[in-house]
């Protein structure tokens, strides 16, 4: 895992199916390489900290939070 800042937005974002309307607090997740996903936190903005996760990552990270 890394976290890599200033990425802007060359990448399509989406919102987690488990974050709600609730006044900016929502997590977004995006396919930033073929490998590569990204987690970035809505109220952190675009100049935000980037999560970056290979796909074994984000399925184990997937598998604990869903417990």
């Amino acid at each position: 895992m890394t976290y890599v800042k200033d990425f802007g937005d060359q990448w399509t974002w989406r919102k987690s199916s488990r974050s709600g309307d609730n006044g900016g607090q929502c997590v977004f997740v995006a396919e930033l390489e073929e490998t590569t996903l990204g987690i970035r936190d809505s109220k952190m903005g675009q100049e935000g900290p980037i999560l970056r996760l290979n796909r074994s990552d984000w399925a184990s990270l997937a598998r604990s939070v869903s417990r």
